[in-house]
């Protein structure tokens, strides 16, 4: 029997909305490239065959092959300091000439000013870091740690929830695309518990408050059922996005600490000033025991991310928990080197929250009383609106807000759908007033459009 999977994790690329917008939009110069794209690379959800083709990409701008330029508003969270900052194209230039690459086994300077910059601007005493070459890989090693460090397997995460596209990530992952009912069994003892939601609680709540206080209780009682759990690894703010509400993360903070397991924090597309902190954690005053990071931190050009633990995790001295081919390399350290400081001296992380402030109360403002929008959310420069059938039963409308989308996508802005019909906004922290503005146009101009 064929699973009809639920795609959330964005839109659907096999849709008949998809259809439509390929057959009436794609232009002349796009479309052999397409073709080419579909025929040479293995087809997947969220991937090939693709929405476009990009020919350019500048600031907030990307640009297809016929000239079509969008306000790119998802850019797979990478895009912090947007794309092809001048500053990082130059540090990245200098260090390949002056030293493109360092074998494992030798260290090089680059790498370790990015691993004590890491341990500077992370919270607590997060001090100790490992480089990989992607989030997923970041989240295993994490994994890895809190095996050895608590003797323990079993894992607590979200059901909904997204850490990366590998075996282990995708076993402590809860999106149906990535733990994809084709491969067979995940790893045993990843444990799964339903999230909290501000209108369709899976606890019977009606706030969000005391839904998310039920899903804390949740994790209490299997820490507590289980007795073995290594760690609870969880995004800090889960990326549809839903914002945890106080006291949120200090119940499941005690509550490891109480059964002995380790916290983890994935801040792979919140970290590094998205929010409006540094790391969105501080916003609820805790710190974890292990927080990784990623996307961002390769600003928008190279691939690399970090696990960042407590000193005294630094128990596996006798095994190799990474070990990747380019796990210190000097060309993708320096890029994440110079993003962080582009962030920290362009004074982003300031910029995000108030630019996310305004951004929400506009969005409020204009949207608060329209009867498909069920909620309007977010933190910094991670918003996103709730498009449902009607604000009374609040089901989500999937199909209106493919509708939306494409709509969007048509006058120029590009975004992601979450959790089936989450208009997810995700701008880089350099984006100007201006243009946030022509953006929140756009979006607000297609959801009223949609009612006819």
């Amino acid at each position: 029997m064929k699973i009809k999977l639920v795609h959330t994790e964005g839109e659907s690329n096999t849709s008949d909305a998809r259809k439509i917008w390929l057959k009436q939009s794609i232009g002349p110069k796009s479309a052999p490239l397409l073709a080419r794209d579909s025929d040479a690379f293995l087809h997947q959800s969220l991937s090939s065959p693709c929405v476009s083709t990009i020919a350019r990409a500048d600031g907030i701008w990307i640009e297809d092959m016929d000239g079509r330029r969008l306000m790119d508003f998802h850019g797979n969270s990478v895009h912090h300091i947007g794309y092809g900052h001048p500053r990082l194209v130059a540090a990245i230039k200098a260090q390949l000439d002056d030293l493109p690459f360092a074998p494992r086994r030798f260290t090089n300077d680059p790498a370790v000013e990015l691993a004590e910059k890491l341990a500077e601007i992370a919270p607590g005493d997060l001090c100790k870091t490992l480089f990989t070459t992607g989030g997923s890989d970041a989240n295993e090693v994490a994994l890895k740690i809190a095996r050895a460090a608590t003797g323990r397997f079993k894992t607590i995460s979200f059901w909904d929830a997204f850490h990366g596209a590998g075996m282990g990530a995708s076993s402590v992952g809860g999106e149906a695309t990535f733990r994809s009912h084709i491969a067979g069994p995940l790893l045993p003892g990843c444990e799964h518990v339903a999230p909290f939601h501000p209108s369709r609680c899976p606890y019977g709540h009606k706030t969000l408050e005391d839904s998310a206080m039920a899903c804390a209780n949740m994790i209490d009682y299997v820490l507590e059922r289980e007795g073995d759990v290594s760690a609870v690894i969880a995004e800090a703010m889960r990326a549809v996005p839903i914002v945890p509400p106080p006291g949120f993360w200090k119940a499941v903070r005690a509550a490891c600490d109480r059964h002995g397991a380790l916290l983890i924090l994935d801040e792979i597309p919140t970290g590094l000033g998205k929010t409006g902190k540094m790391f969105c954690c501080e916003h609820d005053g805790i710190v974890p025991d292990i927080l990784t990071v990623g996307k961002a931190l390769g600003g928008g050009i190279l691939p690399i991310a970090a696990c960042i633990v407590r000193p005294e995790l630094d128990v596996c001295g006798d095994f190799a928990i990474g070990h990747y081919t380019h796990e210190k390399n000097p060309v993708t350290a320096r890029a994440a080197l110079t993003t962080i400081q582009i962030i920290q001296d362009e004074g982003l992380v300031d910029r995000a929250a108030e630019l996310g402030h305004y951004a929400l109360e506009r969005l409020h403002d204009q949207l608060g009383d329209c009867p498909i929008v069920s909620d309007i959310r977010g933190r910094g420069l991670m918003f996103g609106i709730e498009i449902v059938t009607d604000r009374t039963d609040k089901t989500p409308d999937v199909a209106r807000a493919e509708m939306i989308y494409y709509a969007s996508l048509a006058a120029g802005l590009s975004f992601k759908i979450s959790a089936g019909s989450v208009l997810t906004l995700s701008p880089p922290l350099t984006i100007s007033r201006g243009d946030l503005d022509r953006a929140l146009d756009i979006v607000v101009t297609a959801i009223k459009d949609s009612l006819g």
